[in-house]
């Protein structure tokens, strides 16, 4: 149930956890490894475009520009990013082969109702395969276990995780409080809303920044969950928060519609929240989920000149 929020500390404090109704945490969690970023960045070449050093063939890219001007923010597909895209400063590989992402605060938007821009990857099971489409319940995205067999049958996957190791290289610094330092790094988006939107927030005057989600209810209002810090505006420097250009990983899994996040920092325990989403309307007929990642700016306020930026060192889609 959505009341039924928990949070724990992986590793030696696992066997006292024994707060509220057990849940069973996925393998895949009590696998990671206090302290140990995801992904191997030893093999990254910062001389190759990202698709080079990443496998984007189940990803399209959406950008805050829109160079064809249909008022709409420009996108390209899976087969055009996987063969060497490259859009220098908003898309490109970073000297030390990082997948750079950035985005300004004023920018080319998805649609009439978006108030933010983004760079962000779009995830598509599809594969470039164009006779399928990107919306609906199709073999381009996936569904809750809990979705009727038919459902089941017609998606691309049943539940499945998205795992990241980044650095946010900068936020936004100007312009509205209540927007400036936010920048969302990791979705599930469903047909019309958000299972979860994972945020990195760091404040002007604070050295570190805050990490937290939101749980949106199908139609409904959103839950929110801390990991480090909170989404105050007024926040001093969050304990154990994750500095600018810092490395870190998370890994969000969606299992037996209940949803996992793992936050991994070097040196420190890792953190693992989850919550019960089965009373959260993603189990319809027509709930059809898909990853996202990169970053959606969420300040709209300030200089035009002002953006946010990441850099990503391992990004998977596992289902």
């Amino acid at each position: 149930m959505l009341g039924l929020i928990r949070g724990l500390a992986l590793g030696a404090s696992f066997a006292s956890f024994t707060l509220f109704a057990q849940v069973s945490i996925p393998q895949s969690h009590l696998q990671l490894v206090s302290g140990v970023l995801l992904g191997d960045f030893s093999k990254l070449d910062p001389t190759k475009p990202p698709s080079d050093n990443f496998d984007l063939r189940d990803w399209y890219l959406t950008l805050p520009t829109d160079l064809n001007k249909d008022k709409k923010a420009d996108t390209v597909l899976e087969s055009a990013l996987s063969d060497g895209f490259v859009l220098a400063p908003l898309f490109y590989t970073a000297q030390d082969g990082a997948m750079v992402f950035a985005c300004p605060n004023q920018g080319a938007k998805t649609s009439k109702n978006t108030k933010y821009a983004r760079t962000e990857l779009r995830e598509m099971l599809r594969q470039g395969n164009t006779r399928i489409k990107t919306k609906g319940i199709t073999k381009n995205n996936w569904v809750f276990s809990s979705a009727h067999g038919s459902v089941k049958r017609e998606a691309g996957a049943i539940e499945g995780s998205l795992e990241a190791t980044l650095a946010v290289n900068r936020v936004s610094t100007t312009g509205d409080i209540k927007k400036v330092g936010r920048v969302i790094i990791g979705q599930i988006h469903a047909t019309d809303d958000e299972p979860i939107r994972l945020y990195y927030r760091k404040l002007p005057n604070n050295e570190r920044g805050s990490v937290y989600f939101a749980h949106e209810i199908n139609g409904g209002d959103d839950v929110w969950v801390n990991l480090i810090g909170s989404r105050s505006h007024t926040l001093d420097d969050p304990e154990g928060g994750i500095k600018l250009n810092e490395k870190f990983s998370y890994k969000i899994t969606v299992e037996n519609s209940v949803l996992f996040v793992t936050l991994i920092r070097e040196g420190k325990p890792v953190i693992t929240k989850h919550l019960d989403m089965n009373d959260s309307g993603y189990n319809k007929n027509n709930q059809y989920m898909y990853f996202k990642a990169g970053v959606y700016n969420q300040n709209n306020t300030g200089n035009s000149k002002d953006f946010v930026q990441a850099s990503f060192y391992h990004l998977a889609n596992l289902h």
